[in-house]
């Protein structure tokens, strides 16, 4: 039996501005999925549904998640708040899918729930901000190089567009709107009508009316949409409204208009248009049209737009007594680009880079990218580029073993006294190989020690992995962070060597399967009770702590 993916878009978050539509499909829905909070908005209308919720930047693992449940035969409703395909999660479910191949005849079905957008919600409570020609800018550059945001900004401003900005700021990312206003400012006044609608129809909404000078001065954040007026938005009592044109054509304030309904479209009459008012250029088309015989193939269809507009071209230039010969020329789709992570480490027990390894890696990553060394005995690289199969080909030729970033198995390895003590070596290049780069619910690390001393601190990880006496000593459910970390349990001891990759690879897999997006290892371990045989044990001593941010 097919499952379903209902990519549900349940607006502003109060219960009556939810779609009938939207209601219906999270009913009958088997499994919710979503961030925790658009989950927290919508609990009233959760029944027995199984919950998936997780937190900010979780939204790769809740798709993936979605996408699985599906292909098992589930009904599942994957939320966002405003409409599921404007910075929802509509996109990125079809990228899942596309990634793994998926129809729309052979795949799991899909149904896009459409919602209202915060620009909509937003706009309605102040006033008619967006009559007019309106765009939506996201100043998040977490996926999105900022100088591409700049170049939107910037044509957005300069077209006269009303602007509308999403996720204009956050607690790390705070410059981004001061440079957006920088940007809009030398296009608009600075009386400008601006308006900053925080938490739109839920419980905390907060609005302020102010201008593009004055708009750093109030309190912006993530739930806050801020929406620019343009050159025509004017403010009254309070509210902001955009003009459409109708001034132009219409007498407002009178009912006697000032132009008949038959006069309205006259190219007389719209002096503002293309035509520029002029009604000769529509006489010739219409005698040109009046001798082209029937049945026979007009101009227009047997040459393309380009062609006839570089004609034009040429014609305008020859009438100034300028020779020209323009070509067509096929349109250029330039490759935006992205920034392209993975990690890279000279090999499981190796950590010697050699200095071509480093000449490489500084070639690769040029001026704009950047490389850090991790705790994990890799370099995580981010590197902006059209062409990622040319790095990966760069870096692999030189010997580097490479590893992509996020939530996935990675294996820690000590250095084997360099090589003295190798017997085990051969065994953690095999899990490497086997599941080096394997995407989970949750970054997973194994830890592996070449001898009983353990000084590498394998079992401080998620699995660790101890060679002592020619055996492996497992142990599993390392809290890795936090002021309760505590070291993983020993589960078993003395297991033969020609056993330790199944036995890992076994584990990993039952984690990759039953875990949920953004649990933890220890938190998966704690909660099945048992893996692949082994069970836990709550031996953990329970610690009574004040919480407290990171740094006190």
């Amino acid at each position: 039996m097919k499952g379903k993916l209902l990519v549900i878009g349940f607006g502003p978050g109060s219960f009556e501005h939810i779609t009938k539509r939207a209601q219906e499909a999270i009913e009958e829905s088997d499994c919710v999925i979503g961030y925790k909070t658009y989950v927290e908005l919508i609990q009233d209308l959760l029944k027995n549904q199984e919950i998936i919720s997780t937190g900010m930047s979780e939204e790769v693992s809740r798709a993936q998640a979605a996408v699985q449940l599906a292909e098992e035969g589930k009904k599942v409703a994957v939320i966002s708040s405003g409409d599921a395909g404007v910075y929802g999660m509509a996109g990125l479910i079809y990228e899942v899918l596309v990634e793994k191949g998926w129809t729309e005849e052979t795949g799991v079905g899909v149904e896009v729930i459409p919602g209202i957008s915060a620009i909509n919600s937003c706009a309605s409570l102040l006033g008619a901000p967006v009559m007019h020609d309106a765009c939506s800018i996201s100043l998040s550059d977490h996926l999105t190089p900022w100088e591409l945001i700049e170049r939107r900004i910037d044509a957005a401003a300069q077209a006269d567009f009303v602007i509308a900005l999403y996720n204009p700021k956050s607690g790390r990312r705070t410059r981004q709107i001061a440079e957006a206003q920088r940007i809009i400012i030398q296009y608009r006044s600075p009386e400008t009508p601006v308006g900053l609608v925080k938490s739109a129809y839920r419980d905390r909404q907060h609005i302020v009316i102010t201008n593009v000078r004055d708009m750093l001065d109030y309190d912006i954040g993530m739930l806050t949409t801020v929406i620019i007026g343009n050159s025509s938005t004017f403010l009254y009592d309070n509210k902001l409204i955009t003009p459409r044109g109708y001034q132009r054509k219409y007498t407002l304030n009178t009912a006697e208009q000032r132009l008949k309904p038959h006069e309205r479209l006259r190219h007389e009459n719209e002096p503002w248009a293309i035509h520029q008012g002029k009604t000769e250029t529509i006489q010739k088309e219409k005698e040109m049209d009046s001798h082209q015989d029937k049945g026979v193939q007009t101009r227009k269809e047997q040459e393309s737009p380009v062609d006839l507009a570089m004609e034009a071209l040429q014609r305008v230039d020859a009438q100034k007594g300028i020779e020209t010969d323009y070509k067509t020329v096929a349109p250029v789709n330039n490759p935006v680009e992205s920034i392209f992570e993975l990690a890279v480490s000279p090999g499981v027990a190796n950590k010697k880079f050699t200095p071509k390894q480093m000449m490489v890696l500084a070639e690769v990553v040029g001026e704009k990218g950047t490389m850090e060394y991790t705790t994990d005995h890799y370099i995580y690289l981010q590197v902006p580029t059209t062409k990622p199969d040319e790095i990966t080909e760069k870096l692999a030729e030189v010997g580097f073993m490479l590893s992509p970033v996020g939530d996935v198995f990675k294996l820690k390895a000590c250095d084997f006294c360099d090589g003295e003590k190798k017997d085990s070596i051969p065994h953690a290049e095999e899990i490497q190989r086997k599941l080096g780069g394997m995407e989970l619910p949750k970054e997973l690390n194994l830890g592996f020690n070449g001898c009983g001393m353990a000084c590498f601190g394998a079992v401080n990880e998620d699995i660790g992995i101890v060679f002592r006496k020619g055996k492996f000593d497992l142990f599993l459910g390392a809290k890795t962070v936090g002021r309760t970390a505590h070291p993983g349990q020993p589960v078993a001891e003395g297991i033969e060597p020609d056993k330790i990759v199944g036995i890992v690879e076994d584990i990993i897999n039952e984690y990759k399967d039953k875990g949920h997006p953004n649990e933890r290892f220890y938190k998966f371990f704690k909660r099945v009770q048992e893996i692949q045989g082994f069970r836990y044990r709550d031996v953990v001593p329970k610690i009574e702590v004040e919480p407290a941010p990171c740094g006190d």
